[in-house]
């Protein structure tokens, strides 16, 4: 079924309408499909009647939107396990907001997706408007349906996968999209692993932040997904830093992995018999279906990265032999994700753990440790709990010692409460008057609280997740 009003066709972008002034020409696609078998999408509001032919009007923001949205639903929902729906609070169908206030921001939450719009240097910029934002944010919903464990879990290294997996995402669905992959293709001379408009994510909104904060985003977009970030534990990693530099931040240590995954998708591309727009998008393909057989068996533990990629291997062998296994470790260990060492452990580990790809990660039923917050760590009135990334490995890998070998992994206590120290530095945590004491460490910041401190229905407080931005 269609959106209602019928349209043949309406106007959109292909990924990211750019940087002002946009030199890009939106394209004319299908009126998009929304009510996909598994994960069923929509757009508040009523349909207009009108294409949209214009960008900057009502009625083309409503439509690039619901065919982003439609694109993400199309790519994830044959590649989830049969009977995969959101997660129970979206509920049957995930609702975009298109203006949920002025803010150079976009989120999930849970429950639908948000966007807004701000005024910077006379443009306006949407961020529902956004193919990149809006696929980035559906990435979100789209994990969160896979594997809702990974929503409460305090772990930097889980967070900033999450982060990674929606910008995977906004890669992944912009392929099939108009002449994009043959684009590419030129602009990087035949190797998609360099600069392009495939690995620049986000660049409007980039754009618009930079005007604002010229070291807080990447200088050709929001993050570049062609970069040469290694990887370190996050645990030693400072909570802010200039783009240019690695933080524990979650968006920040994201391009670690969104790194590899592009290096990923050029070495599977050149496995490919052709090397054309099409070929592009099968290896797409393979890298998504590698990716989402992975996070089924993926433990919860604090150098998930490492777990990831050392499944992935795994689910080469299992559904393609093991072709792709060279370009999945070149990848890894260029960025540290995997030691030489542990990626040649991993890939001869990987035959004995086929069951990898089966969707029982280790230790799956079992109950997450808790670490215990001292309330008179943050001036709270009284102590609070966080769950940790505790579940059991299945693969013995780390992430990349810079210097040689592989990195001892931190402990799931240290790990959770590094993380809770930098929410609270960096001004991400909500708590309520009544729980801060006069001494209490809140940092006063305008930005989005993606966590909060509240009163659990055992009685207690906690710290649990709002929101992925």
């Amino acid at each position: 079924m269609k959106l209602k009003p019928k349209l043949a066709n309406v106007q959109t972008w292909e990924d990211d309408p750019g940087e002002p002034p946009i030199g890009r020409t939106p394209i004319q696609r299908p009126a998009p499909e929304v009510s996909h078998p598994s994960l069923p999408v929509a757009v508040a509001g009523e349909p207009p009647a009108e294409s949209g032919d214009y960008p900057g009007s009502a009625e083309f923001r409503y439509w690039a939107a619901a065919d982003a949205m439609s694109r993400a639903s199309e790519f994830w929902g044959p590649l989830m396990p049969p009977g995969t729906t959101w997660d129970r609070d979206v509920g049957g169908v995930l609702t975009a907001y298109l203006d949920s206030g002025d803010d150079l921001n976009a989120y999930y939450d849970g429950r639908g997706v948000r966007f807004f719009r701000h005024t910077v240097a006379g443009v306006t910029v949407h961020s529902g408007e956004s193919p990149d934002v809006v696929c980035h944010e559906v990435g979100h919903a789209v994990l969160d349906a896979l594997r809702p464990q990974f929503w409460g879990v305090l772990s930097a290294e889980v967070g900033a996968f999450h982060e990674s997996f929606g910008d995977m995402s906004a890669i992944l669905t912009s392929l099939g999209v108009g002449a994009v992959g043959d684009e590419v293709l030129i602009e990087t001379q035949g190797n998609p692993a360099r600069s392009s408009r495939l690995s620049r994510l986000a660049e409007q909104l980039g754009w618009a932040i930079r005007q604002i904060d010229p070291s807080a985003v990447d200088p050709d977009c929001l993050r570049n997904a062609a970069n040469n970030f290694f990887y370190r534990d996050p645990v030693t990693l400072r909570p802010n830093e200039p783009a240019s530099q690695l933080s524990s931040e979650v968006h920040s240590f994201s391009r670690v992995f969104t790194g590899a995954f592009l290096d990923a998708l050029a070495g599977v591309f050149g496995e490919q018999p052709a090397r054309d727009g099409n070929a592009l998008i099968e290896a797409g393909q393979i890298v998504g279906r590698l990716l989402v057989a992975a996070l089924l068996a993926t433990p919860m533990v604090p150098s998930m990265y490492a777990q990831v990629a050392a499944h992935m291997l795994a689910a080469d062998k299992a559904l393609y032999d093991g072709t792709y296994g060279m370009a999945l470790r070149s990848a890894f260990v260029r960025h540290g994700i995997l030691s030489p060492a542990g990626a040649v452990a991993a890939d001869q580990a990987a035959p004995r753990h086929l069951e990898a790809i089966t969707g029982v990660a280790p230790g799956a039923g079992a109950r997450l440790a808790t670490v215990t917050v001292p309330a008179e760590r943050y001036g709270l009135t009284e102590s609070f709990s966080a769950s940790a990334p505790s579940q059991p490995p299945r693969f013995s890998v780390t992430g990349a010692d810079p210097a040689m070998g592989e990195l001892a992994p931190a402990d799931p206590e240290l790990a959770a409460e590094t993380f809770i120290e930098d929410l609270f530095r960096q001004g991400r945590v909500a708590v309520a008057d009544e729980f801060l004491t006069p001494s209490a460490v809140l940092v006063d910041s305008a930005r989005t609280r993606t966590h909060r401190v509240a009163r659990q229905d055992s009685g207690g407080l906690v710290m649990d997740r709002l929101l992925f931005t």
